[in-house]
């Protein structure tokens, strides 16, 4: 018997339809399937920021580490040129990116620094000459010199490093430690050093 007769008869209406369905049942697995990882891939943006001249990957929850140096170097440089005009704004420009475990030290530390600034006058300049980043710490260093001149005094230049956490929560990043320190970065080669110097010294 042809197929096509057969299709004709009852038995092959009955086989057809069983056919489609296992058909019909396969196709909704797989779109299940495909939906669940479409849903638990994490989505990756690719950036060109401003500070650098090649693009930057960035997940819901991490990004490569020339996104982080972009946002070391912006930090550094927000926090590294301040006067006693735009004193009150830099507070309000770090404030929505940090971590509520610091959150409050930060502001408060930067609330006495402003203090500080307004009452002497003082103006603040950061020139960076270095940012770097660590992968085994997930820390941002960057470095260079720090200018601050009062109203009547000569320019104070003194090296200056500002070190970062940046972690990225839903996209965007958010600073998570923070140290400001007048030397070389701390890295950890530089620690490793400093111990075995300090161990060289002891009587």
């Amino acid at each position: 018997m042809r197929l096509s007769d057969f299709l004709e008869t009852w038995d092959g209406h009955e086989t057809e339809n069983r056919f489609s369905r296992v058909i019909i049942i396969g196709l909704l697995v797989i779109c299940v399937i495909t939906s669940l990882a479409a849903w638990r891939t994490e989505r990756s943006i690719i950036l060109v920021p401003p500070t650098l001249t090649k693009e930057v990957e960035v997940t819901r929850t991490s990004a490569s580490s020339e996104f982080k140096e972009s946002w070391g170097l912006f930090l550094a440089e927000l926090l590294g040129n301040t006067t006693p005009a735009n004193a009150d704004f830099l507070k309000t420009a770090i404030e929505p990116l940090l971590a509520p475990d610091i959150y409050r030290t930060v502001l408060d530390a930067m609330t006495d620094q402003i203090k500080a600034i307004k009452m002497d006058r003082v103006a603040i300049s950061f020139t960076p000459r270095h940012v770097d980043y660590e992968s085994e710490t997930d820390k941002v260093f960057v470095s260079g010199e720090l200018k601050s001149q009062g109203p009547s005094s000569k320019p104070d230049v003194k090296p200056r490093t500002y070190e970062f956490t940046i972690v990225i929560k839903n996209y965007r990043p958010r600073l998570e430690f923070i140290d400001v320190y007048p030397e070389e970065p701390r890295t950890l080669e530089r620690l490793k050093v400093l111990q075995s110097q300090q161990r060289a010294t002891k009587p």
